[in-house]
Order: structure tokens, then sequence, then C-alpha cells
């Protein structure tokens, strides 16, 4: 007899509105990896389970550490003037070990890649209107953006040690 609380398993549409991660396989039986744009041979046994459920299915701690330190590692390439070079170095090394790692080391890259230039632009507006003295009222606007970017890096650490795909706002989607 079929559990009543147990929703049926549908494949998520094929947009790219449907975050990565792993949802309920449509061939039934477990959890199956959907990348953003199809699913792949990674595949679960459990059922029923899921991120509230103890972290993302199939999962190892191992690779949720892994995420997580994709995540921090751009405090550590920050202090290089860099902060895309720790989530670029665990992308490169740790991509191929689990597709959780790889979504959210790439998630982490195009954050602090997308940052990267958005301080750049922002940097040369402000040093350009500040010539002509407006530029001293984006001074507080930068150092607003830069909490906001730690504030993102350690929700986002956070979440993904918990197993949960986590998205960034205003990211540039450079690396798939």
């Amino acid at each position: 007899m079929p559990d009543p609380l147990q929703q049926p398993a549908e494949p998520p549409p094929p947009a790219s509105d449907v975050p990565p991660g792993w949802h309920p396989d449509p061939q039934g039986g477990g959890q199956r990896w959907w990348d953003g744009t199809h699913w792949t041979e990674h595949t679960s046994g459990a059922t029923g389970a899921g991120p509230a459920a103890g972290g993302a299915v199939g999962t190892t701690s191992d690779a949720r550490n892994w995420a997580m330190v994709a995540h921090l590692s751009a405090l550590i390439g920050l202090l290089i003037g860099f902060n895309f070079v720790g989530p670029l170095v665990v992308y490169l090394v740790k991509r191929d070990d689990d597709p959780y790692l790889r979504q959210q080391a790439a998630e982490a890259l195009n954050f602090n890649l997308s940052v990267f230039l958005y301080a750049i632009v922002a940097g040369v507006v402000t040093f350009v209107l500040t010539l002509i003295l407006v530029g001293l009222l984006l001074i507080p606007v930068l150092i607003a953006g830069g909490v906001a970017w730690l504030v993102l890096v350690i929700v986002a650490a956070m979440k993904t040690n918990r197993g949960e795909a986590y998205r960034y706002p205003l990211t540039i989607r450079l690396v798939d």
C-alpha cells in the first residue's frame, strides 16, 4: 500500500529555474542528481529523505565539508586580493568527486568571480566620480557591498555544510 504522505516522483521540468540538486528519481527507487539541465547517472537508494532529513541525499560528509571549504576559501583568497582563487582551486581539484561538491564549488567560483568584476567596476566608477566629489557618497555603498559579500559567503558555507544546495543572488554563471 503506498504511503499517503509521500508525493509521487515527478521529474523537475527541464527549465533553468529548477536548481541543481537531489530530486526524486523519475524512474523511481530513490533520488537522482539533477544538474540544472538534465539527469545525471548519480543516484541514491534512499527514498523519502532529503536535505531536511540529514543533508544532501547520497552526498558524503566529506563532500559537504569540501563544498563548505569552497565557499569559505574565498575569505582566504581575499587576503591576496583575488577572492575567487580559493573556490577555483577547490573546483579544479575536487570537481569530479561528487556532483553536489562540483555544483557548490562552481557556485562559489561564479559568485566570487562576479563579485570581483562588480568590485572592479564599482571601484573605477567611485574613483572617477570622487574626482568631482560625488563619488564620496558611493564609499558607504562599497562598504555595504563588502559586508553583504561576507554575510552571503558565511550563509552559503553554513547551508552547504548541512547539505543544502545554495544559490547566490546576482551571480553571473560563468562556470557550469
